[in-house]
């Protein structure tokens, strides 16, 4: 068997070429290779700065949001309840009316009824006064004489003075 040399062999040139080309350019290729990936680096976390803001910026609106929607579910809940109340006052308001215009109503009613109680005895007393005066008038006609006459007359006249004299409060 032969001993093939080193520098015969075409595989030691080409692993020879290549550690060549790799310590001329190396460092090139490392630079331009860590250039890449620093680029990619900044890039990345520059993408998760912007996400870590935007993720700031969602957790803030949505906290915002979420006082908003409490403010509002808190307003709504009071205007809720001063239309209850107020719901509630007009109930309480509308059923003092309707007592106090049946009071008035009655009152009205047992007026009128009073008036024409008033008219009726009213009525009946004028008629009373009116029978009277012609039942007397008859009376005094028919039944009176000249002489009977005079000592009516008479006695009216001896009596004015106790009539006339002031009365006492017993």
């Amino acid at each position: 068997m032969q001993e093939e040399s080193f520098f015969a062999d075409p595989r030691s040139w080409v692993a020879a070429a290549f550690v060549i080309f790799f310590v001329l350019f190396g460092a090139k290729l490392w630079k331009a290779l860590a250039g890449m990936l620093d680029k990619r680096t900044e890039a990345v976390r520059a993408e998760l700065d912007e996400a870590s803001r935007l993720r700031r910026e969602a957790e803030a609106m949505l906290a915002d949001a979420s006082k908003r929607r409490e403010a509002a579910l808190a307003e709504a809940k009071a205007l809720l309840d001063g239309a209850r109340a107020e719901a509630g006052r007009l109930a309480k308001a509308s059923a003092e009316e309707a007592a106090h215009a049946a009071t008035r109503r009655e009152q009205m009613a047992l007026d009128r009824i009073a008036a024409a109680e008033k008219a009726a005895v009213d009525e009946v007393r004028i008629t009373a006064a009116d029978v009277a005066c012609v039942a007397a008038e008859r009376v005094i006609r028919e039944g009176l004489t000249a002489g009977a006459d005079a000592a009516l007359i008479d006695h009216a006249i001896g009596n004015i003075a106790t009539a006339l004299a002031p009365r006492r409060a017993a």
